[in-house]
């Protein structure tokens, strides 16, 4: 007869004996293997069949499985209360981190010197207002306005002489426009004016308007500097048909009136101004892209991300650009134009081909981050197997990449990015949450998504990092992910202020032009972290851990 395997069954009453003492070793059984609750029923039964005429024998051996029982769920209380006190923990943790998020998110769109909208706040709004205008069917104008001699002033007056003006010009569009419209400054010297409901001639008559007071004399410039500046003046759905369009044509009015004079006011002639951008329509942009992909008309560039704490490259972060020749002039005119002609997913895997083929070999330990659009996790022309058989064609294992969920689009089905991001993982790549601190992958995605890598957004980084607003998000970050084990990378580091105060908070590891361009090879040396700490002018105590 085999050996009975005492873990993996329950004990009979001609196992344990007969009586008393046989029904006594059976519950005592049950309770030793963890059946606490469930042994003490079960005694019940056996005490009933095995005790006969000793009932006060029975009663006691009931008695104590009772106990038993109790003492188990006293337990399970005890560990459903810590888990409870736990998870209201991590709930007020997300709180907070929420609440410091959306004011970083405020200081991260706004201009400090004008008050106004910054670049991202413009593109932002910009998308938003085009898609209202549709919706409701009415026009949209956009005004972009170039000071003429801000740089003049700056050369001869010094820049705090620049900056009142530009403080100045904020102050009177905020004097000038209604509520409804938004306002931005987007350059140096120029500005951009959304305004909702709007028709060209309309547009035209306020930016007259804006022109006469900043060179007549407004009582809100309090008899300081006069100003002039040039402007140009689109709309949509006519003459601009989308976002892109519309931005485009107003730069081309503009460009004109700075050609032509300067102090004019240009509303977009398509016969007079021509194009500056790509005015292609979209059946070309489309041929372009797909023309593109075909040929695989791309060119690799991989930037080293660095580790904080040793200064050695931990991976690199793949990146292409149109070839030499290409009809697009930079990277993101060829993925914008994608995705208005709906040929982002091709792209995108053309992309990761491009970057595996030619990274001519890993180093061991390090791993290369790749971009994916929501677009394409979210589309059924995605499949993980695909993407493997790339890697593994060109040498790479899948324990080597890291998948970064990119910010070009908006994310319109976040159960199936879910369900492909939870397949990418089980393959054994790695995900990352890009761009965090702007757009979608904010802390709804890192309550959504186990993401293993959070890739800081360079706004916080390169523009709010020394703001109080900021600093509070970075350290909420910090401690999510250390909960949850993922390691913070963050973006866009130029100066030394900028890498010591990331040390200081203790951020895991990083990239940016400070510590390594793109380059063609998937090659790095180590950084000397201290020696540029060392060239900072920032004071460290004012950066509390």
């Amino acid at each position: 007869m085999e050996p009975r395997d005492e873990s993996s069954a329950f004990p009979t009453t001609a196992e344990a004996g007969s009586g008393p003492a046989g029904a006594a070793i059976a519950v005592r059984r049950l309770l030793v293997r963890g059946f606490a609750g469930i042994g003490s029923i079960a005694a019940c039964g056996l005490v009933v069949a095995a005790v006969g005429g000793a009932p006060a024998a029975g009663v006691a051996i009931v008695g104590a499985a009772v106990a038993a029982s109790a003492v188990a769920v006293a337990a399970s209380r005890r560990v459903v209360h810590a888990v409870e006190v736990l998870e209201a923990s991590l709930e007020e943790d997300l709180r907070e981190a929420r609440a410091a998020y959306d004011r970083a998110s405020l200081d991260a769109r706004l201009d400090p010197l004008t008050g106004l909208g910054n670049h991202r706040a413009f593109q932002e709004e910009l998308g938003r207002q085009v898609a209202l205008a549709a919706r409701e069917n009415r026009p949209l104008s956009l005004v972009v306005i170039d000071l003429d001699d801000l740089k003049r002033l700056n050369d001869t007056d010094g820049h705090a002489a620049g900056d009142e003006l530009l403080a100045m010009v904020g102050r009177l569009i905020r004097a000038t426009l209604r509520p409804a419209d938004r306002s931005f400054r987007v350059g140096g010297d120029e500005f951009a004016l959304l305004l909702p409901a709007t028709s060209p001639e309309a547009a035209f008559g306020v930016t007259r308007r804006l022109l006469a007071s900043a060179t007549g004399g407004h009582p809100i410039l309090h008899d300081t500097r006069r100003f002039s500046f040039s402007a140009g003046i689109s709309s949509c759905p006519t003459p601009s048909s989308d976002a892109v369009r519309l931005s485009h044509n107003a730069d081309a009015a503009l460009y004109w009136a700075k050609r032509h004079g300067r102090t004019d006011i240009q509303l977009f002639d398509p016969a007079r101004h021509g194009a500056v951008g790509d005015e292609r329509s979209v059946e070309e942009l489309g041929a372009a892209v797909a023309s593109l992909t075909e040929r695989r008309a791309l060119r690799p560039v991989y930037q080293p991300i660095i580790s904080l704490a040793t200064g050695k490259p931990i991976g690199f972060e793949g990146l292409v650009r149109p070839a030499p020749g290409s009809s697009f002039a930079n990277a993101q005119a060829l993925f914008t134009a994608a995705e208005v002609t709906d040929r982002t997913v091709e792209l995108d895997m053309a992309a990761i081909e491009t970057i595996v083929a030619h990274v001519d070999g890993l180093p061991p330990g390090l791993y290369l981050s790749l971009n994916l659009s929501p677009r394409t996790l979210e589309t059924d022309q995605f499949h993980v197997g695909e993407l493997v058989g790339i890697l593994r064609r060109y040498g790479l294992a899948p324990e080597q990449i890291v998948i970064e969920l990119t910010e070009r689009e908006v994310i319109e089905d976040l159960s199936r990015l879910k369900g492909s991001l939870a397949r990418v993982q089980a393959a054994g790549m790695r995900i990352a949450a890009d761009d965090v601190g702007a757009g979608n992958a904010g802390l709804r995605l890192l309550s959504e998504i186990a993401f293993d890598i959070v890739k800081i957004d360079l706004s916080l980084v390169q523009k709010g990092l020394l703001q109080d607003s900021s600093l509070a998000v970075l350290r909420g970050l910090r401690e999510m992910a250390r909960r949850s084990g993922a390691t913070v990378v963050a973006e866009g580091v130029e100066t030394p202020e900028q890498l010591v105060a990331l040390r200081r908070l203790g951020i895991t590891a990083a990239q940016g032009y400070l510590l390594g361009r793109p380059g063609e090879r998937a090659t790095a040396s180590p950084v000397d972290l201290d020696l540029i700490a060392s060239m900072s002018n920032l004071d460290e105590a004012a950066i509390a851990s």
